[in-house]
């Protein structure tokens, strides 16, 4: 079972994931310093307020107080969420997947081109291969 269970760590896919997900958290401790640190202040600096608020009253009820208190849907919170969602995946994208993709392109059009990505075999050491692999003929 261990066996196993070493096997499925191992995997490239668990692995891939595993640092998927390190990234994206890391990344998304940068994209909520971004927007508390730039695009709210901004967004406060033009509109007076950063959050979204639209709220769609659904009734009231009666709190601890005895005061009735209106029920409302938030659907500014979730366009936030939504907002935050998009500059998470454009900074993920244009940081971490063009970057990627552009240098596997590169790697693949010089495999095509015949642009040799290991270190030529010195000459000493393929007239010792050569030698070696005669030797081995001949016994």
């Amino acid at each position: 079972m261990l066996k196993e269970f070493k096997a499925f760590i191992l995997k490239g896919n668990v692995v891939d994931l595993s640092t998927g997900v390190i990234i994206g958290a890391a990344f998304g401790t940068i994209v909520t310093a971004f927007t508390k640190g730039i695009i709210e202040p901004v967004l406060k600096a033009i509109g007076g307020n950063p959050n979204v608020s639209l709220g769609i009253k659904i009734g009231e009820f009666v709190n601890d107080k005895g005061e009735k208190v209106p029920n409302m849907l938030d659907i500014g919170m979730i366009i936030n969420a939504v907002i935050g969602f998009l500059i998470t995946a454009a900074v993920i994208f244009f940081i971490i997947v063009k970057p990627t993709n552009a240098l596997l392109a590169r790697i693949k059009r010089d495999e095509a081109a015949g642009v040799p990505t290991e270190a030529p075999i010195p000459a000493d050491v393929a007239l010792l291969t050569e030698i070696r692999d005669l030797l081995k003929q001949k016994q």
